[in-house]
């Protein structure tokens, strides 16, 4: 079972048990379109050669969903897992003789690039201040990353998968202009010598009742890891729109 359809079960779960859930329970799908700023890549991270990812898949933009589900236990602490999958592959050439795990891939020769950057978060927001217009929350969360790079050139192919576990920091605030209408701001990221990572979003909400609501807005997903296996650094670009339902 893929994890589009464990998410579907997922939400039909909840949804089932949501009148006996002692709090609230947020379903929310964003989509829109994601392009890239940068995405350079060396394999081994100490051997291997750099070279531009976005010479093969181009920039983009390309389609991308995510998914959500948000409990709140209360008005203080809450729970959110998140579903982010993303691939983009294409065809297009390497400018220089380029080393890539275990092989030697030619300049000038059509090579198939493929990026895929899956990742799974379960975080834990606390609010620490809430009044009729501001709402700040700060928290944690845990992110599976699930990534692979793959090079293809005629016969040839390699790839490079990378499954791991990135604790990160969570930040939360709300400005609500209206009982309609709020500006909200959520970070999730964490640096240290290997790498760093940030996922940061800027968006409008409508409340259309007291279930159903909108928004829209822009995300930046930023950061990579440099270390002796692999050196891998990337700068997407989203432009959003998200629509949510709270049981």
């Amino acid at each position: 079972m893929g994890f589009r359809s464990l998410w579907v079960v997922l939400a039909l779960a909840l949804s089932a048990n949501a009148p006996a859930l002692a709090g609230d329970l947020n379903l929310e799908v964003e989509s829109g379109a994601v392009w890239f700023s940068r995405n350079d890549t060396r394999i081994p991270g100490d051997t291997g050669t750099k070279f531009d990812m976005l010479d093969l898949t181009g920039s983009g933009p390309e389609p991308y969903v995510r998914l959500y589900a948000t409990y709140a236990f209360n008005d203080r602490h809450a729970l959110r897992v998140t579903i982010a999958p993303f691939e983009i592959e294409g065809t297009g050439t390497l400018k220089e003789n380029t080393t890539f795990k275990d092989d030697v891939f030619a300049p000038n020769v059509s090579t198939k690039g493929t990026y895929q950057f899956n990742t799974y978060r379960l975080t834990y927001r606390w609010t620490f201040y809430d009044t009729a217009r501001w709402r700040f929350g700060v928290g944690a969360a845990a992110l599976v990353r699930d990534a692979e790079i793959t090079l293809e050139q005629g016969s040839k192919k390699q790839s490079r998968d990378d499954l791991g576990v990135v604790p990160l920091l969570h930040l939360y605030g709300a400005y609500h202009f209206t009982d309609q209408l709020s500006l909200i701001l959520d970070v999730e990221g964490a640096a240290s010598s290997p790498g760093r990572a940030i996922d940061a979003a800027l968006k409008a909400r409508y409340e259309f009742d007291a279930n159903w609501y909108v928004s829209a807005g822009y995300r930046t997903l930023e950061g990579g890891s440099d270390n002796d296996d692999v050196y891998t650094f990337a700068w997407l670009h989203y432009a959003l729109a998200e629509i949510g339902y709270r049981f």
